[in-house]
């Protein structure tokens, strides 16, 4: 049986908790996960209690193992930037094509208060579902990194 749980202000995430799910999606978002310390500092946003940001995080696991989480951050605007933007979502490996996705993208979208925006490569074959959940691409990402370019999710790079 799947359980659910969900992480916020009012339920937060225990250190032990957190170590188990950052390690959960740094094995699990595979190539278009980031580095861990990327992660734990999303997951820190979306437990933080100021009215302007915050979040949530959904997860689902079974016989007490991860098997899919979803991290929410508010952005803390409304109208011409979404309420919340999804920073991770990812399924065991071995659960995939089961319909988890599926299910956290519905759960997420009932618990999210307003829209929600996600960056996805063009590449990344959850781009099915994300279109089939409604999202739109109505623009096109353009980014300027004053340190340079991003480094990926390498798991032969330290943690």
């Amino acid at each position: 049986m799947i359980d659910e749980k969900v992480f916020n202000q009012v339920e937060p995430i225990t250190t032990r908790e957190k170590s188990q799910l950052v390690d959960f999606l740094f094995d699990h978002l595979d190539e278009y996960g980031d580095k861990k310390e990327h992660i734990h500092m999303a997951i820190d946003y979306a437990m933080n209690t100021n009215p302007m940001a915050g979040g949530f995080i959904l997860q689902s696991s079974e016989d007490d193992e991860i098997t899919g989480a979803v991290v929410i951050n508010k952005t803390g605007m409304k109208g011409y930037i979404p309420e919340n933007i999804l920073v991770y979502i990812a399924v065991r490996a071995d659960q995939r094509g089961r319909g988890l996705g599926k299910k956290l993208m519905e759960r997420t979208m009932q618990l999210a208060k307003g829209d929600i925006a996600l960056h996805v490569e063009e590449n990344n074959p959850a781009n099915f579902l994300y279109k089939k959940m409604g999202f739109v691409n109505p623009y096109l990402e353009m980014r300027y990194y004053s340190n340079g370019a991003p480094v990926k999710n390498n798991k032969s790079q330290p943690a």
